[in-house]
């Protein structure tokens, strides 16, 4: 397999998965207040302020129905806590564009979850993106990337992927938290990142408040929870907590790596 240098890849940090001060010279200090948008004009700030003071159902129908401006889209992994933000969605719209990251390394178990969360909660505008085949032809060949560089393997089958699917929204929809820990300690609701506005409409929201939306809802969850997995990516990064380990602490276990990159500015400006 030929060496796959840095250089290779498009003008995007492929580190930029790390913990903070291990490498990774654009995710915030935990030091740092966290990042907020800017806006070229006052309209732009206004409605910001103004949609901020939302709660989480209000911001997602903010962003759904075009309060923001432009089209927004729901990034979910349908991980261990997805069905939450996208039962919300579909609360609001069905048919809101739903992006899936398919990494061809995610558990079976992901794959028979989401298709059984999208029927459950009738969304009808699933897009599921993923590396080109010539790209795993040129860098990662062999199916291993993960094991000698985990940070390529992230950049190549989700950043990558991820930047193309969002040519033409405004912005998109997350469901990350700050119990999350980490980097995610001090999220903001809503950030503007390389161009496009990132809304976290539960970032504020507890554990506990989390699992009350999954009795509401009468969600299902996803089958890898009940064997110790309370965070969940892809199968070859992914181990099994123990009782009282930090939630995030399975995702690239023995690693200074937090977080695959998707959601860590690349543009240093």
């Amino acid at each position: 397999m030929p060496a796959q240098a840095e250089s290779e890849f498009p003008a995007v940090s492929p580190e930029a998965g790390t913990r903070p001060g291990a490498g990774d010279r654009h995710s915030p200090s935990p030091a740092e207040p966290p990042p907020h948008p800017s806006f070229a004009d006052p309209l732009s700030q206004a409605r910001h302020e103004r949609c901020g003071a939302l709660d989480a159902r209000g911001l997602i129908a903010a962003a759904i129905t075009g309060a923001f401006g432009g089209r927004f889209a729901v990034v979910s992994s349908f991980g261990a806590e997805s069905a939450v933000i996208l039962a919300l969605a579909a609360e609001i719209d069905r048919a809101v564009p739903v992006i899936f990251l398919d990494t061809g390394k995610h558990f079976a178990e992901t794959l028979a979850y989401r298709d059984a969360l999208v029927e459950r909660l009738g969304l009808t505008n699933l897009s599921i993106v993923g590396p080109h085949a010539e790209e795993l032809a040129q860098f990662d060949r062999d199916g291993e990337l993960w094991r000698t560089n985990p940070d390529h393997c992230c950049f190549l089958r989700k950043v990558i992927p991820l930047d193309r699917a969002l040519v033409g929204f405004a912005g998109w929809i997350t469901g990350r938290k700050r119990y999350h820990g980490d980097a995610r300690t001090d999220l903001p609701r809503i950030e503007r990142i390389d161009g496009k506005l990132k809304i976290n409409p539960l970032a504020d929201w507890s554990l506990a408040e989390i699992k009350a939306a999954f009795d509401t809802y009468g969600l299902p969850h996803h089958p890898l929870v009940a064997k110790g997995f309370p965070s969940i990516g892809c199968a070859p990064c992914t181990r099994s907590v123990t009782a009282g380990g930090a939630l995030r602490s399975g995702r690239w276990s023995g690693q200074a790596k937090t977080e695959c990159g998707v959601h860590l500015a690349r543009d240093p400006g």
